[in-house]
């Protein structure tokens, strides 16, 4: 199994446009597309309501979508050309609990390409992107976590030269890829191009011990 995996350093800040936008670009991969969401990270992405209906014993859900024609995210992944299209809810605390039901889910996928920052715990994807918006002044803990692992980074316009971060470090960010992206976050050629090579690598996604 290859992975993708495509991460930012913020709330709203449009990792599932990047998603979509990458399975339109590539989409001869027939991805299999996960929308990873943690309790109190995000809202629902059709209602904007929180999801807090799960029952308190049940630790996590993973929901496949099957509509093409809704206006969820994953059905946004499915119209965008994505061959499967999972919504993963979880509890920040039990996401390690999720992880055996996910791998088993995604054990006759080829290509998967995942919303995610914190499932970087759990797998070594052959690419991980980072999204980047200088402008916004916060940064969520999970992207700084695993911003020395970003293979390139995706940077909003105008660039990092603007950037309104206090205390975070771009020492790693200085050997990296850096592709600059307007705000309506289309896939460059480039960036397609990038992450393609990366996929043509022979190695499969690592799962790690945790």
């Amino acid at each position: 199994m290859k992975m993708v995996v495509v991460g930012g350093s913020s709330r709203d800040i449009g990792k599932t446009s990047v998603v979509v936008g990458l399975i339109r670009a590539l989409p001869h991969y027939h991805w299999t597309a996960i929308k990873l969401t943690q309790y109190g990270e995000q809202s629902s992405p059709s209602t904007g309501e929180e999801q807090n209906d799960i029952p308190p014993e049940q630790p996590f859900v993973i929901q496949e979508e099957a509509d093409r024609g809704g206006k969820t995210d994953t059905s946004r992944f499915l119209k965008a050309g994505a061959r499967r299209a999972l919504w993963v809810r979880v509890r920040p605390e039990t996401l390690a609990t999720a992880v055996p039901a996910l791998r088993q889910a995604i054990a006759h996928d080829e290509y998967v390409i995942v919303e995610s920052n914190s499932i970087l715990r759990f797998y070594k994807p052959n690419v991980y992107l980072t999204l980047l918006d200088p402008a916004q002044k916060d940064f969520k803990p999970s992207a700084q976590e695993y911003l020395h692992r970003a293979d390139a980074c995706l940077v909003l316009e105008p660039g990092l030269q603007h950037s309104r971060w206090e205390g975070i470090p771009l020492d790693s960010l200085r050997e990296k890829p850096v592709f600059l992206i307007g705000q309506d976050l289309s896939i460059t050629p480039a960036v397609a191009a990038f992450v393609e090579e990366q996929l043509q690598e022979t190695r499969d996604a690592l799962e790690l011990a945790v």
